[in-house]
């Protein structure tokens, strides 16, 4: 079926994040503001994270990964919702429709697994500090960034292929800024029950592992800081770790109450909204919770700034 969609080329027709055909300038300057500083934001933790010595933690391994999958996330959808608001019901093929769910559910899960894995870390650092570098040595933050990216591959690959092998009409309106899975199920014209099936087992497995560990980390965490008698080191705690658990609620929030629902309770004018959460709202705080209000960034931010400086004068 999928090689007959192929031969047939149907054509979808995105409708963008706004109902209408109505050109929204002061939306488009918005989010191109938003893109950009997102885009900027995520390169430069890349960037410092790569070139400046002092960053060599696990920590900062793992936010490198994250900034890079946030900077490549949005890149997926946000150009597209950036030409919908200023040219409605753009046209898209069958294969960069695919291409594009490919890659969004790609970088998606493989931001949840890296948030499992930045709360492993910490959990670590907090509850058994004495033997943080034994456990959280570079073979070990190399295998749990591989696995992240491994799995959310091959998960995509999965979804992709099962809801490219239905069947869908010559031209279709997708009700949305990017060829998102729900939207297609629900544009499909062939029985979709198998896939869903499919879908929302192999899904719920893939997205709440990640969740569940950052609970449990989380869990650990509470109790140890808990057990803190100062109160100005709990403090600190809990602001470092309330921060991190905004974000991630945020994201598996938004992620969960848009493709864990039933078909029945489908509604594009939610699930855009929740996806421009954890699409373009989450991956832009990203950098500035975890990294920019950090000192240690800060440091290697000026240090970066004052060797660019030297050898200009030089």
């Amino acid at each position: 079926m999928a090689l007959a969609n192929l031969t047939s080329a149907p054509e979808f027709l995105l409708l963008g994040l706004m109902d209408g055909t109505d050109v929204h300038p002061l939306l488009f300057l918005l989010f191109l503001g938003i893109y950009l500083l997102n885009a900027l934001g995520n390169l430069i933790m890349v960037v410092v994270v790569r070139s400046d010595r002092a960053l060599r933690s696990p920590m900062y391994y793992f936010l490198g990964h994250l900034s890079l999958v946030d900077a490549c996330f949005t890149t997926v959808t946000v150009p597209r919702l950036l030409a919908g608001l200023l040219y409605p019901g753009q046209a898209v093929s069958f294969q960069g429709c695919f291409a594009q769910m490919y890659f969004f559910v790609a970088l998606g899960i493989t931001e949840s697994y890296l948030l499992a894995a930045m709360s492993y870390d910490r959990a670590v650092a907090v509850c058994w500090p004495l033997h943080y570098t034994a456990v959280m040595t570079p073979w070990r933050c190399t295998a749990l960034v591989s696995a992240s990216w491994a799995v959310s591959h091959l998960h995509s690959l999965l979804h992709t292929l099962l809801i490219s092998a239905l069947s869908y009409p010559r031209s279709a309106s997708v009700s949305h800024f990017f060829c998102d899975m729900t939207v297609m199920l629900s544009l499909a014209t062939s029985d979709t029950s198998a896939a869903e099936a499919a879908i929302f087992s192999e899904g719920l497995a893939v997205v709440l592992t990640p969740l569940f560990l950052v609970s449990l980390s989380y869990a650990r965490i509470l109790v140890a800081v808990l057990g803190v008698r100062s109160a100005g080191g709990r403090r600190r705690a809990f602001s470092t770790c309330g921060a991190h658990l905004v974000v991630v609620s945020l994201f598996f929030g938004s992620v969960l109450s848009v493709y864990f629902r039933p078909s029945s309770a489908y509604s594009a004018r939610y699930n855009r909204l929740a996806s421009v959460v954890y699409a373009v709202v989450t991956p832009t705080l990203n950098p500035f919770i975890y990294s920019l209000r950090n000192k240690e960034v800060k440091g290697a931010l000026k240090r970066g700034l004052r060797c660019r400086a030297a050898s200009q004068e030089i």
